[in-house]
């Protein structure tokens, strides 16, 4: 009796033991198992090794569960049917009904402990806990798979059939992801608390950095500063003294044709060099770089790798006509990333102000995803780039400056409307976003 009590508890420890590896292989994370590996976890490079070749493996578990699930069944169940008689045989049943009654209980009340203990306890720890249960799997189940080597091999060649026949691609891990599916797992990690919010934005940004084109993040050619090409030392300073920026667009006979992009540095060197003396003959051209000419529709990430390929900060964008739209820098892009570069001492983003009501002034020429970042909303981003664009794109004309629109549950009202453009709109965000800022 205890020699056979101790059968079933074993048989019961290795069925578990089979099916938390199975679960913990599977979903076990390469990444993190590297980095223990580098930092010289043997266990760590052995679970690595593994999954190297996890089809085998899987094979095994599978072979232990299966060979522990039918050693339960032929002892296990008959041994607590065995236990159960003497306490049927006390009711004074007859003898068929006393034998059939205890295998019943003994066959239900010890598959529901198989379940429990066998399959559901060991599956749910080693999905929680992937990682550290597949390290502690790894060497006794190596063992195993060199144990049944031969019987173990002739299974996982089989499986490799059927699949082939099936025309599935056997080898590989599950734990590779498309760009999608990593945003999914960056947005799941926010919502957990696993991440914060700027983590989840900048990680986002970067995934969707193919998916936003050049257009999108543009400074417009009427924000545009530029220097007129027969502008003399004195008033090319003067000009970047009022609006510093560290490039300039030059334009040549209208403020559309430009012929160069000069660096302020380049301007202010030549006026310390000619500082006292003469300034004629000052040529701002003979200072500028032949411009950069982009089109809008170039996704981000190109555009970023043309940055740096190129080494330079600055292009101009155009449409497929070559009309000049706007410029776009190395900043412009970076900020998709990291979110708007402003002093240390503003405290709120420029041309999004909220009010203590919940709702929110916006300028109209503010993005949408910049909008969506900052109060943490999901507008739609795909209607339109501006905030004041996709009011209009759903209302399909321009509204009036005191007009109400209602897109996706948010309330939108145009507070201010100059010619045929929307310059400040209120944003009322529905009840349950009020405070997700």
């Amino acid at each position: 009796m205890g020699i056979t009590l101790l059968l079933v508890v074993l048989l019961l420890a290795a069925n578990g033991f089979f099916v938390a590896a199975e679960f913990a292989l599977v979903k076990a994370r390469p990444v993190r198992l590297e980095r223990l590996a580098r930092e010289g976890s043997r266990l760590a490079r052995l679970t690595l090794r593994i999954l190297g070749d996890i089809d085998a493996h899987l094979a095994a578990c599978q072979l232990g569960i299966t060979m522990a699930s039918l050693g339960l069944g032929w002892v296990g169940e008959p041994f607590v049917a065995a236990l159960l008689e003497p306490a049927f045989a006390l009711l004074g049943l007859p003898e068929e009904v006393l034998r059939a009654s205890a295998f019943l209980t003994g066959f239900l009340g010890f598959s529901s402990l198989h379940i429990v203990l066998g399959e559901q306890v060991p599956k749910i720890l080693a999905i929680r806990e992937a990682t550290p249960v597949a390290m502690w799997v790894a060497p006794p189940l190596r063992a195993f798979y060199f144990a049944v080597w031969p019987l173990n091999r002739l299974l996982d060649l089989s499986t490799r059939g059927v699949l082939d026949a099936l025309g599935v691609r056997a080898g590989g891990h599950g734990d590779v992801y498309t760009p999608e599916e990593l945003l999914a797992l960056v947005r799941l990690a926010h919502r957990h608390g696993k991440m914060r919010r700027q983590e989840r934005d900048m990680l986002a940004a970067i995934l969707e950095l193919d998916e936003v084109e050049v257009g999108e993040v543009m400074t417009h050619r009427a924000r545009m500063v530029s220097l007129a090409a027969h502008l003399t030392l004195e008033e090319a300073v003067r000009e970047i003294e009022r609006r510093p920026f560290s490039r300039y667009p030059v334009w040549q006979g209208q403020p559309e044709r430009i012929v160069g992009i000069v660096h302020a540095r380049d301007v202010l060197l030549e006026a310390w060099r000619r500082r006292g003396g003469d300034a004629a003959g000052f040529d701002l051209r003979a200072l500028a770089m032949e411009p950069w000419f982009v089109p809008e529709t170039r996704p981000l990430l190109a555009q970023l790798v043309a940055f740096r390929r190129r080494g330079q900060h600055m292009a101009l964008v155009v449409d497929e006509y070559g009309t000049l739209l706007g410029l776009v820098t190395l900043e412009d892009v970076l900020e998709e990333i990291v979110g708007d570069i402003v002093d240390e001492k503003d405290l709120e983003m420029p041309g999004i102000h909220p009010a203590p009501d919940g709702s929110v002034v916006v300028e109209g020429d503010v993005s949408v995803r910049d909008l969506n970042r900052h109060m943490d909303w999901e507008l739609p981003e795909d209607e339109a780039v501006t905030v004041a664009g996709l009011v209009i794109a759903r209302a399909e004309r321009i509204p009036e400056a005191g007009e109400v629109r209602e897109i996706d549950g948010f309330r939108f009202e145009v507070l201010e409307r100059r010619g045929h453009r929307l310059a400040r709109l209120r944003v009322v965000p529905p009840a349950g976003e009020i405070c997700a800022a």
